[in-house]
């Protein structure tokens, strides 16, 4: 996995917002969420509404024909094209600042509009966000600056620690079918899905610029999606995506035990780490698997009341112990 999908809350390094000045260096403040989100939304409408892809090839492949996204933009003998802007999709989606690993000003929650186009719709499953996937890629900026990318051999990354607007749009796009392998270790596949992803910079790096990357940068990737591996990050039984139990696709805000946790000065584990969700001394995964570790779902519920046995400390033991 290339370092640029790296999410900002694992990026170690200095924030790239300061100036020198002829007294040294002035740190500027960071940027409230609300300020930046609508600078990065007009930025990328202009650049939706004045470039184009070639969808002319995806529509009638000619001879040959590779299946990657090509950029141009509205102008000259290309000024009749269709803009980006008329065919991309949308999700909405509400970022807090807490949830930032940039620094951020303020406490707020924003909705952030996500761009992508799907070209060409894969044959096979879609990934969930907290997925493992492979793919061909490339990440650039709006003004086509490439700084990251696996366009050749593709490569394998997880939706748990990939920049944010990469995660929310993985199941937008399927896998392909009938993998073929190679004596490298890599494998073909047919009827892979090929989109782009445009994104705000809150959901990308925001203020933390990285190498190629300025701050408060809106990211474009364009993406080939070969395969999909359902995660279990914990092996608990349980996927990763159904720990999720908020539904915001944000596993890390996800802790059904987490008081309980803290009473005991134990480590303060997310659901999708911890090996036992409710805190009751009684391992996940015994709590989902019958006698031959096969995994039960619906997910027993002993007491009907229902919150399955895994996340309902009320039923785990003798009332007196902690």
């Amino acid at each position: 996995m290339r370092k640029f999908f790296l999410l900002a809350t694992l990026v170690l390094i200095v924030i790239g917002s300061c100036k020198k000045d002829d007294d040294g260096i002035e740190s500027i403040p960071p940027r409230t969420l609300s300020e930046q989100v609508n600078v990065d939304n007009d930025s990328i409408v202009d650049y939706l509404s004045t470039h184009f892809y070639n969808y002319e090839e995806f529509e009638n492949p000619p001879a040959g024909f590779d299946y990657r996204i090509k950029i141009g933009k509205i102008e000259g003998a290309n000024a009749d094209k269709k803009p980006l802007i008329e065919q991309v999709k949308t999700k909405i989606i509400a970022l807090r600042s807490d949830q930032m690993g940039a620094p951020v000003s303020g406490d707020e929650e924003v909705d952030h509009k996500l761009y992508y186009l799907e070209a060409l719709k894969g044959e096979g499953l879609a990934p969930k966000f907290s997925d493992s996937v492979y793919v061909r890629y490339e990440g650039s900026l709006l003004d086509g600056r490439i700084f990251d990318g696996a366009t050749e051999v593709p490569v394998w990354f997880n939706g748990i620690t990939v920049v944010r607007g990469m995660a929310a749009s993985l199941p937008f796009f399927n896998a392909g079918v009938n993998p073929t392998g190679n004596p490298d270790g890599t494998f073909n596949v047919d009827g892979y899905g090929v989109g782009m992803i445009i994104m705000p910079s809150a959901l990308g790096y925001f203020g933390a610029s990285q190498p190629g990357i300025p701050a408060y940068s809106p990211l474009i990737f364009k993406l080939d999606m070969m395969s999909v591996n359902e995660a279990d990050h914990d092996r608990d039984g349980v996927p990763t995506w159904r720990e999720d139990l908020n539904g915001n696709e944000y596993v890390l805000d996800d802790n059904t035990d987490e008081q309980r946790e803290r009473d005991r000065r134990a480590a303060i584990l997310p659901d999708y780490i911890d090996p036992d969700d409710d805190g009751d001394l009684k391992p996940t995964r015994t709590e989902v698997t019958d006698i031959d570790n096969n995994v039960l779902f619906p997910y027993p519920d002993t007491n009907n009341d229902g919150t399955p046995d895994y996340l309902d400390y009320d039923i785990r033991r003798d009332p007196e112990d902690n």
